[in-house]
């Protein structure tokens, strides 16, 4: 009986864990890295940690968190929050002449939610939202409110699991004048689960990040089908960050990088809590001579993939092959080129777009883009989305859309008002692209004069216009085929081909920076400084008049017959009178 008692005891305490080592790991990790040399001869390194879980996070029965950060997780339940994306850019991506980006950002910060159906009040949960994001990320979107804010209807549909088709449950705010520095990449790099102690997250010093040409960090969240039946819902976490180092303009002269020269670190280790962790090296050939680069040490396995229209070949580096660490205890993946590349063959991308402001004086201006499609043959449409200030008063009857010399009339146009210290204009048009032509778009403007309260600190900087967005379905030159998107390279899964022609582009055109008719802040200082010397000077002069007290001294008499006696008494002896 007591064995049988024993055995009994012995299989309760089993039964458990072997339950719980049956069981399928609920969520999972994900990192990899990719260095892809520009035409230009800089280097863009673009991290990307990507977090899913198998959780109902909607429903708030979630207690327990390995790998989500708890932080957003509760934020995303709470506010009932069905998709985030932000944004915190420093520089421009300049498209024209780097190409392409994997996920291209807007300078400074942006941020776009979408919320689920069952929040009531969608503007007091933006402006919750904004707060908190603002003191976990210590950036200022506590600034955003209804003067920055719009409700896109064509642009920002749902990367997720979603139809989003009631957009008044979207929110999209940008602030141009925002700058990153590193009291953001802290707790950007606090949410990632090994933190920056382990794995691809260790090459993340602020010192090198910030000494580039372009920086940009992002996180992405939304929910995802958990397989393909999509029976069940998994959220997704994607935390990317992009930077863009210039080795040529900077002293060295030569197009040879490695990870130690652009991060100051090797590879040592991997995340112990990632299940893939890969390093991706961008290997394609820039023109019809093929092997210009040489990279080392050998890679563990090469892929080829269609990213965005074109064919590319990457040297993948498996950080979790034991065959890897064994020659060497650490990893610095060196790229060197074989012969110079000739800077004449720079490849241009089939869609590209540029801003400028014109005209002259502080009254009027003129808001002018140009819009590029370098395909030989094929047209396709794009979104532009517009926001502009309420204290850039559009002329809506001065729109043109200019194409070959021609009017281009949009096939869809919502134009949404601004009113004062309330909203700003939103303008959007769907614009047929026709091949290899530039659309050039012009709309006027006329400059408002603020109170003086309204002016910033420094008001003869200027004033910032956030970009514009372009969103199409750009076709592609080399034909995809359908691949598995868990499998393929960095981003491929968050923008997925719709079919085998075409691919997702979302671009961004530079800020724009408008000049106000300004007061001179500098009249009041002086008639403080005058009055001041006026007052002191009246009123002393009034004071002394009033309060001094004069009086009359006789002139005294007799001095020069006491000056003698008392000479007469100096020579007596005798003490003078």
């Amino acid at each position: 009986m007591a064995a049988a008692v024993l055995l009994l005891l012995l299989a309760a305490a089993a039964g458990p864990g072997r339950a719980d080592a049956g069981r399928e790991r609920r969520d999972a990790l994900r990192e990899e890295l990719l260095l892809s040399p520009l035409p230009t001869g800089d280097v863009a390194a673009t991290f990307q940690f990507r977090t899913r879980w198998d959780a109902d996070l909607q429903r708030g029965a979630v207690s327990h968190y390995r790998l989500f950060p708890k932080a957003l997780g509760r934020l995303v339940a709470a506010l009932g929050v069905r998709e985030l994306h932000l944004a915190l850019t420093q520089g421009f991506w300049r498209t024209r002449y780097w190409g392409q980006p994997p996920l291209q950002a807007p300078a400074g910060a942006e941020l776009w939610v979408w919320f689920q159906p069952t929040v009531t009040d969608v503007d007091k949960a933006w402006k919750e939202l904004s707060n908190i994001l603002s003191g976990i990320f210590c950036a200022s979107l506590n600034f955003i409110d209804s003067t920055n804010t719009v409700i896109p209807t064509a642009s920002f549909k749902p990367l997720g699991l979603a139809n989003g088709t009631d957009h008044h449950l979207l929110r999209y705010a940008v602030l141009p004048r925002e700058v990153v520095c590193t009291e953001n990449l802290t707790p950007w790099k606090k949410l990632l689960p090994c933190g920056s102690k382990a794995g691809l997250a260790v090459l993340l010093k602020a010192e090198r990040l910030f000494h580039s040409s372009y920086h940009s960090q992002a996180v992405h969240i939304r929910p995802i089908c958990r397989d393909a039946s999509c029976l069940a819902v998994s959220w997704e976490l994607r935390q990317t960050l992009t930077v863009v180092f210039d080795f040529f303009s900077s002293g060295q002269g030569k197009k040879d990088w490695s990870l130690f020269k652009m991060f100051s670190r090797t590879l040592t280790d991997t995340c112990p809590l990632a299940s893939q962790s890969k390093v991706y090296v961008d290997i394609s050939p820039k023109n019809k001579e093929k092997e210009l680069l040489e990279v080392s040490p050998p890679p563990t396995s090469v892929h080829e993939a269609i990213v965005q229209g074109e064919k590319k070949t990457y040297a993948v580096y498996d950080l979790l092959s034991p065959s890897l660490f064994n020659t060497s205890r650490s990893l610095n993946v060196q790229l060197k080129w074989k012969r110079p590349q000739d800077s004449s063959e720079m490849p241009i991308p089939t869609l590209h777009a540029q801003r400028y402001v014109g005209g002259y004086g502080l009254q009027t201006g003129e808001i002018c883009t140009l819009i590029y499609n370098t395909h030989p043959y094929r047209a396709f449409p794009v979104i532009l989305l517009e926001t502009v200030p309420w204290y850039l008063r559009l002329y809506v009857h001065t729109l043109t859309i200019i194409t070959k010399g021609k009017e281009n009339k949009p096939s869809y146009i919502h134009y949404q008002p601004a009113q004062d210290r309330r909203r700003p204009h939103l303008l959007e048009m769907l614009i047929q692209l026709p091949a290899n032509s530039v659309t050039k778009i012009t709309i006027q403007f006329e400059r408002a004069l603020l109170k003086w309260t309204e002016y910033p600190p420094d008001p003869n900087h200027g004033f910032y216009v956030g970009s514009s967005v372009l969103s199409a379905l750009v076709p592609s030159v080399t034909a995809m085929k359908d691949m598995d998107v868990e499998q393929s390279p960095l981003f491929a899964s968050l923008f997925p081909s719709s079919d085998g022609s075409s691919y997702f582009v979302r671009l961004y055109t530079e800020p724009l920076l408008v000049n106000l008719p300004t007061p001179d802040f500098s009249m009041p200082y002086n008639v403080i400084c005058l009055t001041c010397t006026v007052v002191a000077v009246c009123y002393g002069s009034f004071y002394n008049l009033l309060t001094r007290t004069f009086h009359v001294e006789e002139p005294s008499r007799g001095r020069l017959a006491k000056r003698l006696a008392n000479l007469i008494r100096k020579f007596r002896g005798v003490p003078p009178l």
